[in-house]
């Protein structure tokens, strides 16, 4: 059965509207403000949201390592550029050969034995191709992998942040309901202090029964103090989960959503999927899955990587150079072209060691990879049954709001009629304040488990965001 939360507290607190402390001001807000949606904090927390940024950052730095495994894929072309002058015979003649300039008496026995020092400006480019370097592809492989672990990884963390964004949000409407529920029942408490003092003065009720009025009055300021306390750290935990600074202060709904819109928006979203089969749709939509499997098709190609260094190295050059006693890239030019292949059986254990540890990377992530799976399935067990239990007791709180709310009606009947004792009065006062506030916990407690079970199905919780239709709902229907 529905129940309308205003119009349960009001019979709850007796209907008393009369303020007798002070208004907090997490409670009252300008109506004028607009009201911050789940969906605009969602979409607050996508761009500037703590996690989100590291691993969207993250994923940014694993897309540079892809790039650079293009260095023996792709081909280079660098420019070269000296100076150097020398008298050694070899070097002299051979300077002077190079730049194009020898003539008979260069031959002369004592110009060649005793060379004058001679200057020359070299200019050079080079272009490089690698033909086949099967640890580079292997390594391109392994990277492109990687990306797509740090890809998921993101999109995880993505998700999560969604989930921290719902607990945080309906965390500060509870807190500010819970405010609002205490502040009410303060003027009902303070409404039977005064009734109790008025009846004392009329010789109806003993002077205990208005010092017991005033106990009971203090109890819920004190529990008003600190709910007002921790209105304002949720406030806070918020403004975290979204990425905003300390004077982030949103105006946020005046309650949860009512009991049946949020059976309704949550058991539309999680239903179909049952907790314990492991489908591939659903594994498909777990990125921390996903993540793991790339992580562990990383490690596997990466052992291949350390594997093909015994593999031999083919590649080729092509360089055009300039010699020139005036100035870089003068003179006459010339080509050189070739092709080099080079094969390393054994460089000092180096690449046994890259082998045994890319082996031992590979059964970490295979062991990540069963682990994730594995944690995936009790997850969504688990959620189910968490998500089973907190509606269970929502049924429970919804109608211990009713049967509190009569139970106080009737013995304030006859408190007035002088058939109850102010204690038993009090006692009513506080049961039905208590089950407005476990009405209040249990409808949030059923938020975070379908948040926490969409989130465990590999599902987008940012769904959730069709109970702002209730919220706003709410707020039209009690103005």
């Amino acid at each position: 059965m529905k129940i309308h939360y205003r119009v349960a507290l009001s019979i709850v607190l007796g209907t008393v509207t009369a303020a007798s402390g002070p208004t907090r001001s997490l409670s009252a807000q300008s109506p004028t403000a607009p009201v911050l949606t789940l969906r605009d904090a969602l979409e607050r927390a996508e761009v500037d949201g703590y996690s989100n940024r590291i691993a969207d950052g993250m994923a940014d730095a694993e897309r540079g390592k892809v790039t650079g495994a293009l260095r023996g894929i792709l081909p280079s072309l660098r420019m070269e550029g000296g100076f150097v002058r020398t008298n050694d015979p070899i070097g002299a003649f051979g300077t002077t050969l190079r730049q194009r300039t020898i003539t008979q008496a260069d031959f002369d026995p004592d110009r060649l034995n005793r060379p004058p020092a001679i200057g020359n400006y070299q200019g050079a480019a080079v272009i490089e191709q690698p033909l086949f370097n099967a640890d580079a592809w292997m390594g391109r492989r392994a990277a492109s992998s990687g990306l797509e672990a740090s890809r998921s990884n993101a999109r995880w963390a993505h998700i999560s942040t969604r989930v921290d964004v719902i607990r945080a949000y309906y965390g500060a409407t509870l807190a500010r309901e819970k405010t609002a529920t205490l502040e009410a029942a303060a003027r009902a408490a303070h409404a039977h202090v005064r009734q109790a003092e008025a009846m004392v003065r009329q010789g109806l009720a003993t002077r205990s029964d208005a010092l017991l009025a005033s106990v009971g009055a203090g109890e819920v300021d004190a529990q008003l103090a600190d709910a007002d306390a921790e209105a304002r750290t949720a406030i806070r935990q918020l403004a975290v989960a979204l990425g905003q600074g300390r004077d982030f202060m949103p105006v946020l709904p005046e309650s949860l959503p009512d009991a049946g819109r949020i059976r309704a928006v949550v058991g539309s979203a999680t239903a179909g999927a049952d907790a314990v089969a492991r489908t591939e749709r659903e594994e498909a939509g777990r990125a921390d899955v996903e993540a793991a499997r790339h992580g562990l098709d990383a490690a596997r190609l990466d052992a291949l990587r350390a594997r093909s260094l015994y593999l031999p190295r083919l590649n080729s050059f092509a360089r055009y150079d300039w010699n020139s006693a005036n100035r870089l890239y003068a003179g006459m030019p010339s080509w050189t072209v070739g092709v080099m292949a080079s094969w390393s059986p054994f460089a000092g254990a180096s690449e046994m060691a890259e082998r045994q540890a890319a082996a031992g990377r590979a059964d970490a992530a295979r062991a990540m990879a069963d682990a994730a799976d594995e944690s995936a399935s009790l997850e969504a067990e688990q959620t189910r049954n968490e998500l089973q239990a907190a509606l269970a007791r929502l049924d429970i709180a919804e109608r211990s709001v009713q049967q509190s709310a009569e139970a106080h009606r009737i013995v304030t009947r006859k408190y007035e009629g002088g058939l109850a004792t102010v204690v038993e009065l009090l006692d009513a006062a506080a049961v039905e304040t208590q089950s407005a506030l476990r009405y209040s916990a249990a409808r949030y407690a059923v938020i975070t488990a379908g948040a926490q079970r969409l989130k465990a199905l590999g599902r987008d919780p940012a769904i959730l965001a069709r109970l702002d239709d209730a919220s706003a709902s709410i707020d039209n229907s009690s103005r």
